[in-house]
């Protein structure tokens, strides 16, 4: 059987982001969205939800490229002056990595963030990290330790399936099974330790390899390759460009995306396709 979680991430981030999310829920595709606590037009985005009362919502945790909920005093050396990440996921995963003494502040900062959805009253359906920091075992653990106070049921695995990826976009093969390579160990071991924990997650996810471009054409395509099992396919859409998208996803096709989850041939193809759209909560 074939179950399709469709998610928005960054809800949030900004207003433009915000009314393409509510609208795709309304009348389109979309049932989920991750919802970034600290972001500037967060009140927006729960405001939204709140009215929406069927959109299911869940914790987009940053850590990487993006604003700290915790003031720097707080939190002296994770952010900058101005209480940004570091914008680079691959130095970001190394200083969590080897310097152990950040292990406070950063169980700190997720707990914070934590702490910040649930005062928003939204049921918690799911959780994941900005650039799939989620990964990182350092991280994972935290995230492990604090949603077990929080009600943490569901998480993201970021598996996207080399071959129907290639077969829905048409272009790199040798990229995405080269990424599959890279990714596949933290995988593993991201599974294996959500399950021991009775964790849910998905079993396949789209929008990894092709992110920010999930146009019409493209989402259809990958409609016809969804496995058997549950698969997310996790967008950014928009109504228009904003400063915020220019600065955190230039030459991402935004609207485009937006435009794609409410698509009558996309609803059509969703229903031709034979599978059920449900949240994290449904797992």
């Amino acid at each position: 059987m074939k179950k399709l979680i469709v998610n928005g991430d960054d809800f949030g981030l900004a207003v433009p982001v915000n009314e393409a999310i509510e609208e795709a829920h309304r009348n389109g595709i979309l049932t989920s969205a991750s919802l970034m606590v600290g972001a500037e037009a967060a009140k927006d985005a729960i405001a939204r939800a709140k009215r929406l009362g069927s959109l299911r919502v869940g914790l987009h945790l940053v850590l990487v490229d993006g604003r700290a909920v915790l003031p720097k005093r707080n939190i002296p050396d994770l952010v900058d002056e101005e209480g940004e990440f570091l914008p680079d996921p691959v130095l970001v995963g190394l200083k969590y990595f080897f310097e152990k003494d950040l292990l406070r502040q950063l169980e700190a900062e997720i707990r914070a963030q934590f702490q910040a959805f649930h005062d928003t009253g939204l049921p918690l359906d799911h959780v994941n990290g900005h650039n799939h920091l989620h990964l990182h075992p350092t991280v994972l653990g935290l995230i492990l330790k604090v949603g077990r106070e929080f009600g943490l049921r569901a998480m993201r695995l970021p598996y996207e399936p080399p071959l129907p990826s290639w077969r829905a976009s048409r272009q790199g093969l040798l990229r995405k099974f080269g990424g599959w390579t890279f990714l596949f160990p933290w995988i593993v071991l991201l599974k294996a330790r959500m399950k021991l924990a009775g964790i849910r997650c998905n079993d396949f996810v789209f929008g990894l390899n092709d992110t920010g471009h999930l146009d019409r054409e493209l989402l259809l395509r990958i409609l016809r390759e969804l496995p058997d099992g549950v698969t997310e396919i996790y967008c950014h859409p928009a109504t228009r460009r904003c400063a915020e998208l220019d600065q955190a996803m230039p030459g991402y096709l935004n609207e485009q995306e937006f435009e794609a989850l409410t698509s009558p041939a996309v609803k059509q193809a969703v229903a031709t396709a034979g599978c059920q759209r449900v949240a994290f909560d449904e797992l």
